[in-house]
């Protein structure tokens, strides 16, 4: 089955703090007839840091969308390929060993994709597949998971690179004044990351089953208006509550398969916010703890879209990983409103095959 292999991820130099961003609220919306309203949403996150692309000074500045997504571009360039290379190193292989690249970013638009840009540039051979994925948002990071692992199951000696690029901080809009934008403006950080699946041998969650959900009728609660000035991002206020609707999805796929989603032994879930997170444990009837990664990304990085899930994954093997066999789900919820979502068990270096020394190297 394929394995995927220790994530590696990289945020910029630019930090935000939770006190600067509630201070930058109260300087620029001080006459916002909600700002009280926003100023208690923001702080209720749970974030204490983002990581932005550019100075806030720059962030706060909207130059026209041209200029944007050219800075997209330029800094896509700059930042993916160190992480790309660690992601590789942490599955043993090289950029040859590479069959298909899945890139996923709901933050700027290319055309043709990074993928183009990256055979080219990093030496990936020319018949490597490409597959961008553009609008799932938060979503693309489980989706881009289970679209590697349907290409390993067809091609079970197959190699998949996954690499999410999100600078959300580019979509910015100043003249957005509704609460869900306030909201986002504290709450959204910039992050990349990248993954391996190997269709043979790795150390990490090997996958074994995955499944889609889309609540009807909720295109509009997460969505983009496109204007000149480049994406509106629109957040309803019934998003926090979806989770009544996606854990069962959650439980519903795991019973297909004789799977208990109460009983895993670890959860690796986008975190959009806190609500999220809190609803997860009741519904589900599982342990905070078991959103500890999760909820780490949240606090230290924000809400980086994509990039969460990987993320709070690579948490998990910083942390030592879990126990050979060890149950577990990985989920990503995103506009649709969607959840892609993905069962593994854990497997070591003793049950695939891989040099006792190369397995340290990817949990160090």
């Amino acid at each position: 089955m394929p394995t995927l292999c220790r994530p590696a991820v990289a945020v910029p130099e630019h930090v935000i703090t939770m006190a600067e961003t509630l201070e930058l609220a109260r300087a620029v919306h001080a006459d916002h007839p909600q700002l009280g309203l926003a100023l208690r949403l923001i702080e209720n996150t749970g974030v204490r840091t983002r990581h932005l692309v550019q100075p806030i000074e720059q962030t706060l500045r909207h130059p026209g969308f041209e200029a944007r997504n050219l800075v997209y571009a330029t800094e896509a360039r700059r930042r993916t390929p160190p992480v790309i290379h660690r992601a590789l190193e942490h599955a043993g292989l090289g950029v040859r060993d590479i069959d298909l690249i899945v890139y996923v970013s709901c933050t700027g638009f290319l055309m043709p994709s990074m993928t183009a840009w990256l055979i080219n540039n990093l030496g990936f051979r020319s018949d490597t597949r490409q597959l961008p994925i553009a609008q799932l948002g938060c979503a693309a990071g489980g989706a881009a998971i289970n679209r590697a692992h349907d290409f390993c199951t067809a091609y079970p000696d197959a190699n998949v690179l996954i690499v999410a690029c999100e600078f959300c901080s580019l979509c910015y809009q100043p003249s957005d004044l509704d609460i869900g934008a306030l909201l986002s403006n504290g709450l959204f950080g910039d992050g990349v990351a990248a993954a391996v699946v190997r269709g043979r041998g790795g150390v990490g969650v090997r996958l074994e089953h995955n499944g889609s959900h889309l609540v009807p009728q909720t295109e509009d609660w997460i969505s983009y208006a496109v204007k000149d000035t480049g994406f509106h991002f629109r957040l309803d206020k019934r998003v926090p509550t979806t989770m009544h609707m996606l854990a069962p999805a959650m439980r519903a796929l795991a019973a297909t398969h004789r799977w208990d989603v109460s009983a895993l032994d670890f959860h690796i879930v986008h975190a959009g916010g806190p609500r999220i997170l809190d609803d997860l444990c009741d519904i589900l009837g599982v342990d905070p703890v078991m959103y500890r990664y999760s909820r780490a990304t949240l606090t230290e990085r924000g809400n980086i879209a994509s990039c969460v899930v990987l993320d709070a994954l690579d948490r998990l093997f910083a942390d030592g990983g879990a126990q050979h066999a060890a149950r577990g789900v990985i989920a990503g919820f995103g506009p649709g409103i969607t959840a892609e979502i993905s069962l593994g068990s854990w497997t070591t270096a003793a049950a695939s095959g891989v040099p006792p020394a190369a397995a340290m190297a990817t949990l160090s």
